[in-house]
């Protein structure tokens, strides 16, 4: 706080404490209308915590003895009312501090009050000041005088004196040394101050208050005034309303010192002082009850406007982007309907017309599994995320009247919670037709150059068998056996790739499987087979297992795969353990699960080994197709396969789902549930 507005509080204190001396109601009394206590009050909330807070709190006291002694009042007095001036003060500063804290100096300066609950707060404020400084008046009062008494209406009197004064006065003085200080946000205020109407309330209020206290003062009507008051709160900057109750209330003050008015008629001089007290503290709470209740709301819908503007210009910008993207987009509410698609997704889907906000997104719009087969509603990758699966992105071939070629569109559907209501899902589509072409051009050609290279590796290693023999006995006969290695690892990789293509282009021919017989045959070759390496047996444990809808050559080729790929991950030294078991699944499907102790699957590569050529770092014993034929054979059948982690221990969970088995053979062949 500098020195230059310490010189002008003091100042200002000064000519209030001078002025307010000269408005006493009886002989003796006490000044009716005292702008000191606001003064004082906004002074040391002002200096915050500076030094020039004590400075300030001892010029309040000095300011008002002397100011009241040099107006004739006795030096007893004027020290009692030096010193509830200057604790009133303090207790006001105090209050603020603990419960109004925001308008306090600050960095930026401080704000006023802007809200109702802190005008209640600043009451309570005044309120305890007040009640602190009347105490310390009331005491002093009665030490000095010994034939004075206590008056209830007096002590009212001076409490609704003090706290009014902090609640109009104190606002005029802060609204004062910002206007002084340069502050924008009230020169602004009165800046769109309407100035004919402003004229029009001073000058209508000048007159109803002459009215009122002069020319009509034996009618009790001071409730007339207090629509100005609305008026003035409602239609006018708070600075104007402040310095309207200012004006008026010290007005009305005034007038009934001066013996006129409503309340001059009353005979308790300290009753009626009590009473236009009270009259003029009504007036200044209405006032800026009112006044802050419309700031509050205009800054509401000024903060609305700015939303809605910034919302706006959100959507616009976002509805821009989607209908830019290539990719299609469209938002379904929970009942599967479509709430928001962007162009790209009418052009991908190839139904522009359906393809409407409230039309159901399903498979009457032409689609179909990747092979061809046929796709339920139930399949669909938004519908089984409404169904509250999780979902991986799925390739459909959309086949309709708008696009009769086909075309393969890769399903990402998500949940969408949002705030309120029922989630939605978001679908997102992209055309991966050229890409699925590319891979199926490369895969058939890798098979034809597979079968192509058959007969040269079968030339490779007849020969090498026959220089076998003619070296048995010699150093170079170790150098065939490499060739012969380096041939059987050529052979194995070309057969993985003839596999791959058949699985992906051979004709299906589904039928009745028995599951129990066709894993016990699996699982007796693997024993055989570990006996005859001289490798520790595996432990196979078979739970139930239901007849499926499938063609035999592939799911033995599935099995066998899967059995395989648990075998190779075991960790040395550890005996194999493998639980094979189903269970129903939705839709009319089989679960198998197929359990191991395996080394399991590295974080973040549990979808990638379903890719072609997938290896393990450091496996040379794979080609990097087995779980990719396992993947397409399954999917050719209509289901899902999922590797997770085993549940009841180390390894892996191999999860895969086929039709079950739908003839009276298969129903002879289920258990009994």
């Amino acid at each position: 706080m500098a020195v230059t507005p310490v010189v002008g509080y003091a100042a200002l204190y000064l000519i209030a404490v001078v002025a307010g001396a000269g408005t006493t109601l009886g002989d003796p009394g006490e000044p009716m209308v005292w702008p000191a206590f606001g003064v004082a009050a906004t002074w040391l909330v002002m200096s915050g915590h500076t030094p020039w807070r004590w400075a300030a709190t001892g010029a309040i006291g000095l300011f008002t003895a002397g100011g009241l002694a040099v107006t004739g009042t006795s030096l007893g007095i004027a020290l009692v009312e030096g010193f509830a001036a200057m604790l009133g003060a303090v207790v006001f500063a105090v209050a603020v501090a603990r419960w109004l804290p925001a308008i306090q100096p600050s960095a930026d300066g401080g704000r006023p009050l802007s809200d109702l609950p802190g005008l209640w707060r600043l009451l309570i404020c005044a309120g305890l000041a007040a009640v602190a400084a009347t105490l310390l008046r009331i005491g002093g009062d009665l030490a000095l005088d010994g034939e004075r008494t206590f008056s209830a209406y007096g002590a009212g009197a001076l409490f609704l004196r003090d706290a009014g004064s902090v609640l109009v006065f104190g606002a005029a003085t802060r609204l004062l040394a910002d206007l002084l200080g340069g502050d924008r946000g009230v020169r602004s205020a009165l800046s769109r101050a309407r100035v004919l109407e402003c004229l029009a309330v001073f000058v209508t209020s000048a007159a109803a208050y002459w009215a009122v206290f002069s020319s009509q003062e034996e009618l009790p009507i001071g409730f007339v005034l207090i629509p100005l008051t609305v008026w003035a709160a409602v239609r006018m900057p708070s600075p104007v309303l402040i310095l309207h109750a200012a004006v008026f209330n010290c007005s009305a003050l005034l007038y009934t010192v001066g013996g006129h008015g409503p309340y001059a008629v009353v005979a308790d001089i300290e009753l009626r002082a009590m009473l236009i007290q009270l009259y003029a503290g009504i007036l200044g709470c209405v006032g800026l009850a009112l006044a802050l209740s419309r700031d509050e709301r205009v800054s509401l819908i000024q903060r609305l406007r700015i939303s809605e503007q910034e919302a706006t210009d959100k959507a616009t910008m976002m509805t821009t982007v989607v209908n830019s993207m290539t990719e299609g987009l469209a938002i379904l509410d929970h009942t599967g309907r479509l709430v928001l698609r962007n162009p790209a997704a009418g052009r991908l889907l190839g139904a522009v017309p359906a393809v409407t906000g409230g039309v159901a997104l399903g498979s009457n719009h032409g689609f179909f599994q990747p092979d061809g087969s046929p796709l339920t509603d139930d399949e669909l990758p938004h519908v089984r995320v409404l169904a509250g699966h999780e979902v991986e992105p799925m390739d459909v071939l959309v086949r309709n009247a708008a696009v009769p070629e086909g075309r393969v569109v890769r399903f990402n559907a998500a949940r969408l919670v949002l705030g309120t209501g029922p989630y939605h899902v978001v679908v997102v589509f992209h055309d991966v037709t050229a890409d699925r072409r590319h891979r199926d051009e490369l895969m058939s050609f890798a098979g034809r150059v597979a079968h192509d290279l058959l007969n040269p590796l079968t030339t490779i290693e007849g020969w090498s068998e026959v220089l076998e023999q003619e070296l048995a006995g010699y150093r170079p006969a170790e150098r065939v056996e490499r060739i012969q290695r380096a041939a059987a690892r050529m052979r194995t990789f070309l057969n993985g790739l003839l596999a791959y293509t058949a699985a992906r282009d051979g004709k299906l021919m589904p039928t009745t499987v028995n599951m129990s017989l066709l894993v016990g045959d699996i699982i007796n070759s693997r024993l055989d087979q570990a006996e005859s390496t001289g490798s520790a047996p595996p432990y196979f444990e078979v739970g139930r297992l239901d007849p499926v809808e499938a063609d035999p050559v592939l799911l033995r080729q599935l099995l066998e795969n899967l059995i395989d790929n648990s075998l190779r991950t075991m960790a040395p030294g550890v005996g194999p353990y493998l639980a094979i078991s189903c269970q129903p699944a939705p839709n009319g499907m089989l679960r198998i699960d197929i359990l191991d102790n395996s080394l399991g699957i590295p974080q973040g590569t549990r979808h990638e080994i379903f890719t072609n050529f997938h290896r393990e770092k450091g496996s040379t014993d794979t080609n990097g197709l087995e779980l990719a034929i396992c993947k397409r054979i399954v999917e050719r059948h209509g289901g899902t396969i999922e590797a997770t982690a085993n549940p009841y221990g180390a390894g892996t969970r191999m999860s895969f789902t086929l039709p079950m088995g739908r003839s009276a053979y298969a129903r002879a062949l289920a258990p009994v549930r």
